[in-house]
């Protein structure tokens, strides 16, 4: 049998009568530290105990630590009973425990001792029910965190944890966030510090009985970038009382703006700002939420729905990531994809055509590519590109019969054609035909601008140029892209 008890939090007079006359009684005494107010008075009182204090020294990571103080209390138990006393409480932030109780063929039997947790909400006067979390420094992320509750970190046991748990707030909150430094609440040692985040780490000595305290965040512009906020934000413009323009909003008045703001973050990504692209991507975001709050207001589904559907499709369609498959290559990621995507549909589903998969609302290039792309998949394709261009040159020349013959419908007809020949090439040498329609929409945009500069500076007008004198500007305007140092 291994009994495990806990010392409490602070000094003997917070110790249970129980607790404090098993620790007089027992023969086979072992303390996980021995760095704790309770032992050095028992020690007066003549208790004799076996301290696992030399075995942190041993290694650089915890786990390792608790792994062989669990595999030391093991093999004592074998042979005898022996208590095992714990600081606070033994199911309170003690891993040591828990690595015990998984173990189904040992005797655990828990026994009390104060935990740390009563006495730091007396000292701090805060009442749990408003919210509270309780977080352990050695595992702490900065997306547990719920910055409009009490939270309460523990076993900042060292500077350099005090580092870490800085830095993860840092991700979250002002350098000069007040926080509370918390060392043996409850007991005659008590000692609380209040400081600004940035000297969480710095002056202020900590140890075993170390614990954080970070105050509820109050001020709704530090919650700004957390999504639960974001979310209150669109349902309260929706809701009673709201903004009149985003109360009238549907699904379908809503499309152009979605449509618009994706072309915006493909301009910033075009850009390389990635100030201008985080700001539009969060125009995306914007759409995407509002239109889970119509969901939501019709009642047919939430943001919630919506995250957890992605986030089952990403998992499902990962087995490489999440599964037990393999990928070692991009091209194999993508061949699985398509399979799962084909067993998600059902092998029994009937389909009018193997196009009807391509989204309708694509930008015209780009859903000529997809057509193209899944013809090829059936063998509906050319195996090399000459016959490619072929067909170009041949388009081409029906186009202009199109127009010999003033026939303005049929000549719109071939020009399609030409796009949809022109397509095919792109699709071949694997570039997407809208990314270069857009670089060369750039292209034209900055010679243009060019061209307006140099006649502003002139103080001349651009309608009253002749085609050769822009012509010849718009040369200038091409040295200066091939960077000519000779270009004036």
């Amino acid at each position: 049998m291994i009994t495990v008890i806990g010392l409490g939090a602070g000094d003997l007079s917070q110790l249970p009568l129980g607790i404090y006359r098993k620790l007089l009684a027992t023969e086979h005494l072992f303390l996980r530290t021995k760095e704790h107010p309770v032992i050095k008075e028992l020690e007066a009182e003549g208790i004799s105990y076996e301290s696992f204090d030399d075995i942190y020294e041993k290694h650089d990571q915890f786990e390792a630590v608790y792994d062989e103080i669990v595999n030391i209390l093991k093999t004592e138990a074998k042979t005898k009973d022996i208590v095992y006393a714990v600081p606070g409480h033994p199911m309170v932030a003690e891993k040591t425990t828990q690595l015990l109780l998984e173990d189904e063929e040992l005797q655990v039997q828990i026994e009390g001792g104060q935990s740390f947790i009563d006495p730091i909400l007396a000292s701090l006067k805060i009442d749990p029910i408003e919210g509270f979390q309780f977080l352990d420094a050695l595992s702490l992320v900065t997306d547990e965190l719920q910055l409009s509750q009490h939270i309460i970190i523990c076993q900042v046991y060292d500077q350099y944890i005090a580092s870490n748990v800085k830095l993860t707030l840092m991700e979250q909150l002002p350098d000069e966030y007040e926080v509370y430094i918390v060392t043996a609440a409850g007991s005659e040692n008590e000692k609380i510090v209040k400081v600004p985040l940035y000297e969480l780490d710095r002056g202020t000595q900590v140890n075993n009985l170390t614990s954080v305290y970070v105050p509820p965040v109050h001020e709704e512009e530090l919650l700004y970038h957390d999504f639960r906020t974001f979310r209150r934000i669109i349902a309260a413009l929706r809701g009673p009382g709201g903004c009149p323009w985003d109360q009238k909003q549907t699904h379908q008045s809503l499309k152009k703006y979605l449509l618009e703001e994706t072309y915006e973050v493909l301009d910033a990504i075009d850009s390389q700002d990635d100030d201008h692209l985080a700001e539009e991507l969060g125009d995306v975001l914007l759409q995407v939420v509002l239109h889970a709050q119509i969901g939501e207001d019709e009642g047919m589904f939430t943001v919630d729905d919506v995250i957890r559907s992605v986030s089952e499709k990403m998992i499902r369609r990962h087995p490489h990531v999440f599964g037990n498959s393999s990928a070692e290559t991009a091209e194999e990621v993508v061949t699985n994809w398509e399979q799962i995507k084909q067993q998600e549909k059902g092998t029994t589903e009937a389909k009018a055509s193997i196009l009807d998969d391509v989204t309708k609302g694509l930008p015209g290039l780009m859903k000529a590519v997809q057509y193209q792309k899944k013809a090829a998949k059936v063998g509906f394709d050319w195996d090399a590109v000459e016959p490619m261009w072929d067909k170009v040159f041949e388009e081409i020349h029906e186009y202009k019969e199109a127009v010999a013959e003033n026939n303005q419908e049929a000549a719109v007809r071939e020009f399609g054609d030409i796009l949809f020949a022109l397509a095919n090439i792109a699709r071949f040498y694997n570039f997407d035909p809208e990314e270069a329609i857009a670089m060369t929409n750039q292209k034209f945009l900055s010679r243009f601008q060019f061209i307006e500069n140099v006649l502003n500076e002139q103080g001349l007008k651009i309608e009253e140029q002749t085609l050769e004198a822009l012509d010849a500007i718009w040369e200038r305007a091409k040295q200066n892209e091939r960077g000519d140092n000779h270009a004036t």
